[in-house]
């Protein structure tokens, strides 16, 4: 289903929450929801019938992209912190969390709110207070401080979103789920999910080799001007620098990187359900840019890798940097200072998007069109390697589990 159908269902949802205040009304709004939860639960069902393949152009005939190597930086505080929260977990909730490390379960994650949509695992919302902290300990020592940070500020949304919305239970700051996949392991491969509304992760562990992706991030409101988390804002710094890295091209080259001046709606193609994807490069290549345009550029792909901890992190640009000639930079609506917009970072090894998004969570604001307040970006390990997927398929063909 393309996104502003999607988008739609939603903004109808958030509009049922809203005004179903007697018995006709709250039926209506059951049935609507009712009817979104079964569209993303096939939606869901279907992309899952497909075996994983990952996202390639249409030409693509690059080989051996990913290989398993030591990359010399520790993931022993990972495992410790992984085997401590796993620990802690009762023994139901350990069923609940733990999967094998080919379960479906990595490809089962969606960004919508949870009345929407109904995820797997253990939620911080079920977990006492040592739970919390350890499974906040996985994320902080698998993520930079920058990342876990960013985590949290996205979490704080949606218990703006909670207050803004009547207390309506589909919005809570605790409703982020964690799972496992295999066992932590310095020698076999293991990964954990973090999922729920505008935060998803999905990180892999081989070794100390690390993948850290799909990554979905996002918020809304962008800018809380009121309750519990007011002054809490978000992804300013990946709009802002997106911005003036469009700006600091000549008019020619903007002419071409952009691919519309027109950004009317929803524009990112590597959401939920998105795995196997034929996406090709579009707008202006890197290898036709000045030095100082291409460091610009990598400034821009580290303000999203830079969420993983810092050792992995400087491991992933060193593989960006290896192919920035073949890195392409795309651009949807205008360039104004207040300007809303979509770009796209794409190479053979990292697919990065940002866009400004239409309102739908915050009550009595959508006026059908995109907003500087509702932000999407989206991380992707291009050429079958989100997941860890190409790593672990090297792993499984010479060793036996």
């Amino acid at each position: 289903m393309n996104r502003i159908l999607t988008m739609t269902m939603i903004a109808i949802l958030a509009g049922c929450t809203q005004t179903a205040d007697h018995n006709g009304q709250a039926g209506q709004a059951s049935e609507s929801l009712n009817a979104v939860k079964e569209r993303f639960a096939r939606m869901e069902a279907d992309a899952l019938k497909e075996p994983y393949h990952g996202i390639f152009t249409t030409n693509d005939t690059l080989e051996n992209l990913y290989s398993i190597k030591a990359t010399n930086v520790t993931t022993a505080p990972i495992i410790e912190a992984a085997n401590n929260f796993l620990a802690a977990l009762s023994t139901d909730q350990r069923q609940r969390t733990t999967f094998e490390i080919t379960d479906q379960e990595w490809r089962k994650w969606s960004n919508v709110d949870n009345g929407i949509y109904d995820r797997q695992g253990v939620s911080l919302k079920e977990m006492d207070e040592e739970q919390k902290k350890l499974a906040f300990d996985l994320m902080r020592s698998s993520l930079s401080a920058k990342g876990l940070q960013l985590s949290k500020d996205i979490m704080k949304t949606d218990q703006t979103l909670r207050e803004l919305n009547d207390n309506s239970a589909d919005y809570d700051e605790e409703l982020y789920f964690f799972t496992l996949m295999g066992t932590p392991s310095d020698t076999a491969p293991w990964g954990w999910q973090i999922d729920g509304h505008h935060l998803v992760i999905n990180y892999f562990v081989l070794g100390d080799q690390v993948v850290m992706s799909p990554v979905f991030m996002g918020g809304e409101p962008i800018f809380t001007t009121s309750g519990k988390y007011k002054g809490n804002t978000l992804f300013q710094d990946e709009q802002n620098m997106g911005l003036a890295f469009m700006q600091s091209l000549s008019d020619t080259q903007q002419v071409d990187a952009t691919i519309t001046r027109v950004k009317t709606g929803n524009n990112n193609v590597s959401e939920a359900n998105k795995d196997n994807l034929t996406l090709d490069f579009q707008g202006i290549q890197a290898s036709s840019l000045s030095a100082s345009q291409r460091a610009e550029l990598l400034e821009l792909i580290n303000q999203y890798i830079s969420n993983m901890r810092e050792g992995h992190k400087q491991v992933k640009m060193e593989e960006v940097i290896r192919h920035i000639d073949n890195t392409w930079f795309s651009w949807v609506g205008e360039t104004k200072p207040d300007a809303v917009f979509y770009y796209r970072i794409h190479s053979p090894v990292v697919l990065i998007e940002f866009d400004h998004q239409r309102v739908v969570g915050v009550p009595n604001t959508d006026d059908g069109k995109p907003s500087r307040n509702h932000i999407h970006t989206v991380v992707r390990t291009p050429n079958g390697n989100d997941y860890g997927k190409d790593l672990l398929r090297q792993h499984l063909a010479n060793h036996q589990h």
